[in-house]
């Protein structure tokens, strides 16, 4: 479970952001969006070019089986996906 801080706690640009990203999807945004954009500076900077590399970056695994592993791996830690 994410902190209620890190679920709610962005700043007012990152919050525009995730409010458009759930107009246009016409859904709330991932957690690890959520996730990334809280503390961009802190956080967001190191941690999005990782998570690009390995869920779309070159690998034996279409992106759909990554999507998949993640879902599953956030089932067993009890993390809603």
């Amino acid at each position: 479970m994410r902190l209620a801080r890190v679920e709610h706690g962005h700043a007012f640009k990152e919050k525009l952001i995730l409010w458009l990203l759930g107009v246009i999807a016409g859904a709330r945004a991932p957690g690890v969006l959520r996730t990334i954009l809280y503390r961009p500076s802190f956080w967001g900077k190191r941690q999005a070019p990782i998570n690009q590399r390995v869920m779309r970056g070159p690998s034996e695994w279409s992106v759909g089986e990554r999507e998949i592993f993640a879902a599953f791996v956030s089932r067993l830690n009890q993390c809603p996906f």
